[in-house]
């Protein structure tokens, strides 16, 4: 990812972006009107874990809804974050990110990575 997408993306996320969550996981939200439908489909392909829903059409209103959740936010989307988005940039985007940052912080843990068992006879059966 070029650092020209990771700018877009920061960018968007703080001007239009929702972080938050259903109560049971988290999600980062984006939803706009159906004229950025482009700006959407790279969303899609730049963030291949996230969805894109829509067009929707109530209210007077055409948009679409771009969201990211589950492990592919806490893996890729939250590193992401934590590297480009700070207060000096914006102070309050990067408050509503650390707010559902510690709203659900069980959910956005790290996952431990199992070391991998050595390879070759174990030193038991040698025995």
């Amino acid at each position: 990812m070029s650092e020209y997408d990771i700018g877009l993306f920061v960018g968007l996320l703080i001007g239009e972006g929702h972080f938050g969550g259903d109560g049971r996981q988290p999600q980062i939200t984006l939803r706009m009107h159906t004229d950025h439908e482009r700006l959407f489909r790279w969303l899609e392909r730049t963030f291949p874990g996230s969805r894109l829903y829509g067009p929707y059409h109530h209210g007077g209103r055409s948009y679409f809804q771009w969201m990211v959740r589950g492990a592919y936010l806490r893996d890729t989307i939250v590193p992401l974050l934590d590297r480009h988005l700070h207060p000096e940039i914006d102070e309050k985007a990067h408050a509503r990110y650390q707010a559902m940052k510690a709203q659900y912080a069980r959910q956005l843990a790290p996952v431990p990575t199992v070391p991998s068992a050595p390879s070759g006879p174990s030193s038991s059966a040698a025995r």
